[in-house]
């Protein structure tokens, strides 16, 4: 198996953190020219921005996009692409979610990888993402009602229900802006995913940062 990932630093990182299977050769880039012989590869993993990219050059290989937030009926690709989950913390996961039109042939693919699959529905924020940004906007509720300090919840969250990361912890690896907008996104159907006013107000900081 012969395998493309574009991806950063940090998410070569995490796949690493589990060894490739024998026989199995992964193209680790940054660019997605560093693909110069299409046919070579039997499998892409996207990882990074893919909106400048066409995903006609692909054919009919299997190709896997970082898509957390819009779904695939709302991407309009072609079949033959799915959508994982490429937040940081998610990669170096045994278990990754993956939606997809057509369920074949994924198994050998993510195998080679040494991981495991599940499908999930074509939803914003697959299963893990969704319920992770619950607990921490939870926690940004209670922050925010000067319940406890971040600290103290972060510590309480990992020594009561054995979490690796507390819920702060969660929100800074994965990033503010993608948990407001996966929570913003959800709550267009559900009012209970609405923002807490202290993550809505931490969001809005960090966007007048970026704007500056």
């Amino acid at each position: 198996m012969n395998i493309f990932i574009l991806a950063d630093e940090l998410q070569k990182n995490e796949i690493l953190k589990t060894p490739i299977a024998e026989q199995t050769s992964v193209t680790f880039a940054t660019k997605i020219s560093e693909a110069n012989d299409i046919e070579i590869y039997d499998a892409f993993f996207i990882l990074s921005d893919h909106k400048d990219i066409n995903f006609e050059r692909f054919g009919r290989k299997p190709v896997y996009v970082n898509q957390v937030i819009k779904t695939l009926s709302e991407s309009g690709f072609p079949d033959n692409i799915s959508k994982v989950n490429a937040w940081n913390g998610f990669l170096q996961r045994p278990l990754w979610e993956v939606v997809s039109n057509q369920k074949e042939n994924h198994e050998e693919v993510f195998k080679s990888l040494n991981r495991k699959i599940i499908f999930v529905k074509d939803e914003p924020g697959f299963v893990s993402a969704r319920v992770i940004s619950m607990i921490v906007n939870e926690a940004f509720f209670a922050f925010g009602e000067k319940i406890s300090s971040i600290e103290e919840i972060d510590e309480a969250m990992k020594l009561g229900t054995n979490y690796p990361n507390g819920p702060f912890e969660w929100a800074e690896k994965i990033g503010i802006e993608n948990i407001y907008n996966l929570l913003e996104k959800l709550s267009e159907k559900e009012e209970r995913y609405l923002p807490a006013p202290a993550l809505k107000k931490l969001y809005s900081d960090i966007s007048e940062k970026i704007d500056q």
